[in-house]
């Protein structure tokens, strides 16, 4: 089997810094800003001539954190498991990816854009001009996924959030850490377990992890109601490391408690 090796031409820096952050498509991070960085010392300033002519480009990518690959795959808005090369999941035999992203100015070696769903400290391996006339196909379909569309049409649950819940997000707000938002895009594609969505039962509720923390909720009909956020990390865990990065943990304990404290 022939060998064919690959250098990155840069790398994106973008706020999505763990797969379960990032957007399912570019569409669904819109308005989010970020830079592809070229590397200096390869000639790149001249390939990026006329490049600002364009308002969106196609970036392909190296899923870096994808381990392994998979046959078949479950996507997020699949009910059962879908070849992997009838889907975009990362988990490919070679892991590259391709995204539209608005470019909104350069600078440099530097792309600002926006709509971006890729992850921070990405391998770019190309990038070319998104041309509406050719690359736009109306007529393209939907796939399999026209046939899910007709049980779920998309995000259909309201996402609400309780008193104790917006008192606790406002508290991590101050801190840096925004919670409303990623956990509102998660729950609003549904409650159920996936294995794209860190949700597991807890009692009488469930229970949805977004990197250090977690959100308990509860559903009833079509809503979901968030009732209280919690730290990741067991008291023993926190009791026992002195690293500084969990010290916004520590004061959250010491001022909402643990799960059942009050909710």
């Amino acid at each position: 089997m022939t060998e064919l090796v690959l250098q990155p031409i840069g790398f994106v820096r973008s706020p999505f810094h763990a797969p379960a952050e990032a957007p399912r498509q570019p569409a669904s991070g819109r308005h989010v800003e970020a830079r592809i960085e070229l590397v200096p010392g390869r000639g790149f300033e001249f390939a990026l001539e006329d490049i600002a002519t364009w308002r969106f480009l196609w970036v392909l990518f190296w899923f870096h954190r994808a381990e392994g690959w998979r046959a078949k795959v479950r996507p997020p808005r699949s009910r059962t498991r879908r070849g992997v090369f009838a889907t975009r999941s990362p988990h490919r035999p070679n892991p590259i990816g391709l995204s539209a992203v608005e470019l909104v100015r350069v600078d440099g070696l530097t792309l600002h854009v926006r709509n971006i769903d890729i992850l921070d400290d990405t391998p770019v391996l190309d990038i070319k001009p998104y041309i509406a006339y050719s690359d736009a196909i109306p007529e393209a379909g939907a796939g399999w996924l026209e046939a899910e569309a007709r049980q779920d049409p998309g995000p259909r649950w309201e996402v609400r959030f309780a008193d104790r819940a917006r008192e606790q997000a406002a508290f991590l707000s101050d801190a840096g850490v925004e919670l409303l938002e990623p956990v509102t895009a998660a729950l609003s594609l549904g409650p159920a377990p996936h294995p794209y969505r860190r949700i597991r039962p807890d009692g009488p509720r469930f229970v949805l992890a977004h990197r250090d923390w977690r959100a308990r909720f509860e559903v009833q009909g079509d809503a979901v109601t968030v009732q209280s956020f919690a730290t990741g990390y067991r008291a023993r865990e926190l009791q026992q490391s002195l690293e500084p990065a969990l010290e916004l943990h520590r004061r959250f304990v010491e001022r909402f408690g643990y799960p059942g404290d009050g909710d």
